[in-house]
């Protein structure tokens, strides 16, 4: 669980509708056109974009940014270590009975076992860590739109108000109401686009950038394995992927 998300996700909501309530109510914020303008009208201008199938699925893509589970890249890098002394000493074939939760590493060290060469190893893992950063983008693309699109429905569905209000100049009681429902769209879509859909869109590109950058560093343990360099080596090559503030610890930590 993305306690970040999570929790970020109802602070701004909780202010939000807090003010609402102290405004007056929340009764005064609801109307059922505004919500069907924005809400529905944005989720179908996304749909021209994308497929059915893309559209479905970003509701599991929108669980991603709540619950994503990825390996931290020190133990990644510890277990990449133990696997390239094992192979020093017992041969790729001491592989198999290692341990490895990552289906990626999985895939990696049995492509190792199974005896291909490094080009056939390298192609194989650059091609899955291309189709993986394509589904990623796909996702945060479903997203960004969204908050494109919400803003622009929102001013839509003032301006639809607008023109009813002003079609209705004769009675002076009701241009006010009138108003204030005109401007309930640009609210939802405001809330839409910046308080959902973009910060939804910047986590699950942090997601892929984390993703990818643990592929990366599998894919270039696994080849160094299969060269045969010195595990000592190996984990120093692969500390270059932390953080500078985590290499020196590391490093002290050894000391």
């Amino acid at each position: 669980m993305d306690l970040a998300t999570l929790i970020g996700l109802i602070g701004a909501f909780g202010f939000v509708v807090g003010a609402m309530i102290s405004s007056g109510g929340l009764g005064i914020f609801i109307d059922v056109p505004s919500v069907l303008i924005v809400f529905c009208g944005s989720l179908f201008v996304v749909m021209m974009k994308f497929n059915l199938a893309s559209l479905i699925g970003a509701g599991g893509i929108f669980g991603k940014a709540f619950m994503f589970k990825l390996d931290k890249l020190e133990d990644l890098i510890e277990q990449s270590v133990t696997m390239a002394d094992a192979a020093r000493k017992g041969g790729f074939l001491a592989l198999e009975e290692a341990q490895i939760s990552n289906s990626f590493m999985q895939k990696a060290v049995d492509m190792l076992v199974d005896g291909h060469d490094a080009d056939a190893v390298r192609d194989t893992l650059e091609k899955d860590i291309g189709l993986t950063e394509e589904r990623h983008k796909a996702g945060v693309g479903i997203f960004k739109a969204l908050g494109d699109v919400a803003p622009a429905m929102g001013m839509i569905g003032t301006l639809v108000g607008l023109v009813a209000m002003l079609s209705n100049m004769d009675d002076p009681k009701s241009i006010g109401p009138a108003m204030a429902v005109a401007l309930l769209t640009t609210l939802y879509g405001a809330i839409l686009a910046n308080m959902v859909a973009i910060p939804i869109a910047d986590k699950l590109e942090l997601r892929m950038t984390e993703d990818l950058l643990a592929r990366n560093l599998i894919m270039d343990a696994v080849l160094a394995i299969q060269d045969g360099q010195n595990p000592r080596v190996i984990e120093s090559f692969l500390k270059n992927y932390l953080h500078e503030g985590k290499r020196q610890l590391e490093t002290g930590d050894g000391e």
